[in-house]
């Protein structure tokens, strides 16, 4: 059993994969890729790490998608994918991370849409979704999210409206929009 706490392979620009050995890691808790522009591929044994908390891939800007395997990461709190433009999709499994409480998509210039399973994040208290400028709607669950508190959605994004569900928001502190989206309040 490793001791291994923290792996911190920030600016590690041409790092392209992490192997598979990493699920061997089981006191990891932070894993932090940051700047790893050439990133392209979380291995599945992402999974086997139970004490992982936070990940953070921010800027890694070739990662396209995250396995499946993530919704097994039962105390994850942070997931940090801002500048992740290659990302197209999160995993449904993603509904299965009852600890998350903290989203960032900030910048995920290809996502165009979310899972509805996100729904299911029930710790969930901060969402970022500021420019996906490809994202066009948010899924009817999203309004099942009764622990959020932040929701941010603003600059460039192709949001056409707002599910009747976030009346159910009774926690939100804090909502967040660029002034295209005031029209979507009032209807």
């Amino acid at each position: 059993m490793s001791a291994l706490q923290n792996l911190d392979l920030s600016c590690c620009e041409s790092l392209q994969e992490l192997p598979t050995s990493i699920g061997q890691l089981s006191a990891l808790q932070n894993l932090i890729l940051y700047n790893c522009s050439s990133f392209q591929e979380v291995p599945t044994s992402i999974g086997q790490l139970i004490a992982l908390q936070n990940l953070n891939l921010t800027h890694c800007s070739s990662l396209q998608e995250l396995p499946t395997s993530i919704g097994q990461l039962i105390a994850f709190q942070n997931l940090n994918l801002t500048h992740c433009s290659s990302l197209h999709e999160l995993p449904t499994s993603i509904g299965q991370l009852s600890a998350l409480q903290n989203l960032h998509l900030i910048n995920c210039s290809s996502l165009q849409k979310l899972p509805t399973s996100i729904g299911q994040l029930s710790a969930l208290q901060n969402l970022h979704l500021s420019r996906c400028k490809r994202l066009q709607e948010l899924p009817t669950s999203i309004g099942q999210l009764i622990a959020l508190q932040n929701l941010h959605l603003s600059n460039y994004s192709s949001l056409q409206e707002l599910p009747t569900s976030i009346g159910q928001w009774t926690a939100l502190k804090t909502f967040r929009a660029c002034k295209n989206y005031l029209h979507l309040l009032a209807n």
